[in-house]
């Protein structure tokens, strides 16, 4: 077991886990090894261990000094190269900068305290990293302390949602500075144009660039705010690498800074700040900070089971929140860059000027029917709400629903309308209300030519590579597309059976507005999936433009027809119609056979394609059957529900559970593709026992009841959405080897089936699970 993750279980050691418990914690005090006995509340927020799977993290995921959401996540990197291996990676012992922006395809703003001398004053610039211990490092949500070998320097680092706090103790008698990298490669960006003035004895303010990339086609300007507790002496620009260095007064022994940013102006960054961090109180914004955390987290509260089922649950629920991030000012300001110039474009607010509802940066929604659909919709709607405002803020601006925006742009990331199950579930589960008409427009439009659909991953300037057209016109996207390579997962039989399932999900909405002649159009196409079915092989292929399927039969075969997948994989991708899947296959039988097969297959590499989302090509990972490490198959287990046997659903679950999402660890966790929080919202729904097949698409969503792995399950419920109160899973002979589903009571009335409607849940009550340990009893 390593050091750093002794250290975190000592912190907690003797504690019996439950919220409002009093117990002995052992922490240790800042910048000390001396060890306090006292006596406190043991707080969510202190279960979730943030260094999970940080040995497999990519840019934009790990931010330990953020707030849900936030548009500022600071927190250190150790590596500062590429969106994937870049930002905190736990096994690199060398800080290389504190940087506030870790977002999809947005960086920016690293800071770096120093310590100057003579020797070293002309070569910092480019001589700075310095090495750090996990012994004296200390992270949880919404703070970050480590201690800089190099200079000598404690390193304290929260935030609020705009403004990242700094508290700096420098420990050697030597010039205090602090480094602002403006300039170079950060992440998946290139930084350009920084730039640094210094506006007051203590305060600064500038802006930079990230340059355009292969996924976000136009530039975005960062533009920041500075203050410092002490008098800033000198400002300095290296004229080869176009950084700054800050000296400061020695006049203050604990330096404090304040760093805001903005996507649309200095004077927005500092509004920002002003809105925000009004004063120097660090210990408070750290106490702010889990609140806001705890509030957030403890939505769900889950009893039973051991220690680490609790914590590894509470950190899940922390990654379900991680990744996509606020772009709007604290006034409502916020970039759009959807037209030939940018704008600065303005979010209704209220009649205290509040803006209505945030805006976003977020990675495509591809994948999200199984995840945040239903962990988003049942436990945090508000944000769900938001989510659709800002996709339509994005429609109005630009005239396109976007799969995942960035810098206030479309990028085009992933295939299809991946937004449209997203929308479609907000209203089907009453959380979006208004302006139903005009969504549903909107989404129509995304459908057909010249929508998203119509677009491959990063096709920014032809609409060719999604194969609409043929989708249209032979029922089927070809592989490969016979007008050649635009744009990145041009797999047709992934792109067929994708664009159906989402043809379903609009065709309820359709429904739902009285749309009859839409209705049946979309739901006609939604069977479209059936063309790339061999029947005589029982998989699905990609098929040729000429009707004939491509290439031998070798449903092993990866990304070739199938995104991020192969065949056997994706075959199950048909969510909105298993039923007439399993006719194909020569019925539920055989269906259910098939799927067996292919699990017990998986199970012997542990249901993943390796141990992250780049080994997916490794020969011998890519040819799994199923793997719960990406989207495109991550719901198969729950697929035996839909085909009659349950029991085959919750003794596979468990099984993926303990294999791909119980370990507690920097170098485990996800096992595969993490995109901001699918993976870690699939964990808490699967532990929980609740998942949806179609993604809450349908009329009153029908939750599928699987096997929670705790004894007791309260999930709060939002009062400005929802009538009840909370809603509550309780189970009975729960364990390990107990995951069979005897007997099932909802408000103390038996129910024959294990499905449970979105009504049901919402008015509040409790659902009663008898478990044992064979099918027999």
């Amino acid at each position: 077991m390593n050091k750093t993750k002794i250290k975190y279980l000592k912190k907690i050691k003797g504690i019996f886990l439950g919220l409002g418990i009093f117990g002995l914690l052992l922490l240790n005090s800042c910048g000390s090894s001396e060890i306090k006995e006292t006596t406190a509340v043991v707080e969510l927020v202190d279960l979730v261990y943030p260094l999970l799977d940080t040995e497999n993290s990519r840019w934009f995921f790990f931010s330990s000094a953020s707030r849900p959401f936030g548009m500022v996540n600071l927190s250190p990197d150790t590596q500062v190269g590429g969106a994937w291996g870049s930002g905190y990676r736990y096994k690199t012992d060398t800080i290389k900068g504190f940087s506030h922006i870790h977002a999809w395809q947005l960086s920016g703003l690293s800071v770096m305290p120093v310590a100057i001398n003579n020797d070293n004053r002309k070569t910092i610039y480019t001589d700075f990293y310095s090495k750090f211990n996990h012994e004296t490092e200390e992270v949880s949500p919404g703070y970050h302390q480590v201690f800089l070998d190099r200079s000598q320097t404690k390193v304290e680092l929260t935030s609020t949602k705009r403004v990242g706090f700094h508290r700096y103790n420098f420990l050697e008698e030597k010039q205090k500075a602090i480094l602002f990298s403006l300039n170079g490669k950060l992440g998946p960006c290139i930084i350009t144009d920084g730039k640094l003035i210094k506006t007051g004895d203590y305060e600064l303010s500038g802006e930079l660039v990230n340059a355009p990339t292969i996924r976000r086609p136009k530039p975005t300007k960062v533009f920041f705010s500075v203050q410092l507790n002490t008098k800033v002496k000198a400002v300095t620009k290296d004229t080869e690498t176009g950084n700054y260095l800050i000296d400061l007064s020695d006049d203050k022994a604990e330096v404090l800074m304040k760093v805001a940013i903005s996507y649309t102006s200095v004077k927005n960054a500092s509004e920002n700040m002003k809105a925000e961090l009004d004063h120097w109180d660090f210990d408070t914004v750290i106490k702010e900070s889990r609140t806001e955390w705890n509030e957030m987290l403890g939505r769900i509260k889950v009893e039973g089971n051991s220690e680490t089922a609790q914590r590894r649950f509470y950190t899940d629920l922390w990654h379900g929140l991680q990744g996509r991030r606020t772009i709007n000012d604290a006034n409502g300001a916020y970039p759009d860059n959807t037209g030939d110039a940018f704008r600065i474009g303005q979010l209704p607010v209220d009649a205290n000027g509040k803006p209505l509802f945030n805006h976003y940066n977020t990675d495509a929604f591809w994948g999200a029917q199984w995840t945040i659909n239903t962990l988003w919709g049942l436990v945090y709607p508000e944000i769900m709400d938001e989510f659709v405002n800002s996709l339509m803020q994005y429609y109005k601006d630009g005239g396109i629903v976007p799969r995942g925006p960035s810098g206030g742009n479309y990028t085009y990331v992933m295939t299809g309308s991946s937004a449209t199950p997203f929308m479609v579930s907000a209203i089907q589960k009453g959380i979006v209300t208004d302006n139903l008409e005009g969504i549903y427009q909107a989404l129509k439009k995304t459908h057909m030519p010249g929508g998203i659909m119509e677009k491959a991953g990063y096709e920014h300037k032809t609409s060719l590579g999604g194969g609409l057209k043929y989708y249209l016109e032979i029922g089927y996207v070809p592989y490969p597309i016979p007008e050649g390579k635009f744009g990145h997962h041009q797999d047709g039989a992934s792109l067929t059976m994708e664009y159906a399932y989402q043809d379903f999900t609009l065709a309820q909405l359709a429904k739902k507005l009285g749309h009859k002649e839409d209705y049946e159009y979309f739901l006609k196409r939604s069977t479209n999936y059936k063309n790339t079915f061999d029947t005589a092989s029982g998989w699905m292929r990609p098929r040729e433009v000429n009707g004939k399927w491509h290439g031998d039969l070798d449903p092993y075969m990866y990304e070739t027809g199938f995104n991020e997948s192969n065949g056997a994989q994706s075959t199950w991708f048909v969510p909105h119609d298993l039923a007439g899947l399993a006719d194909l296959m020569g019925g539920k039988e055989k269906a259910i056979a098939q799927l067996n097969t292919q699990f017990k297959t998986a199970e012997k590499i542990g249901f993943t394609s390796g141990s992250s989302h780049d080994r997916e090509l490794h020969p011998e990972y890519r040819r799994i059957p199923i793997n719960y490490g990406n989207q495109p198959s991550m719901q198969t287990a729950q697929i035996f529900n839909q085909l009659g046997r349950p029991d085959l659903a919750q003794f596979w679950t468990r099984k993926v559970v303990k294999s791909v999402f119980s370990g507690l660890g920097p170098n485990t966790g996800f096992n595969g593709d993490e995109d901001q929080g699918l993976m870690g919202s699939l964990s808490v729904l699967l532990k929980v026992g609740l998942f949806q097949m179609n993604g809450g698409t349908e009329k009153n969503p029908e939750y599928q009841i699987g096997s929670p792995i705790f004894d007791k399950v309260t999930v709060q419920l939002n009062p400005d959405y929802y009538k009840g109160k909370e809603f509550v899973i309780e189970t009975k002979n729960n364990s390990e080897e107990n995951f069979y589903i005897k007997d099932v009571k909802l408000n103390n009335q038996s129910i024959d089936n294990l499905n449970i409607s979105h009504e049901d849940i919402i008015n509040g009550g409790s659902l009663v699970l008898e478990m044992t340990n064979t099918l027999s009893e």
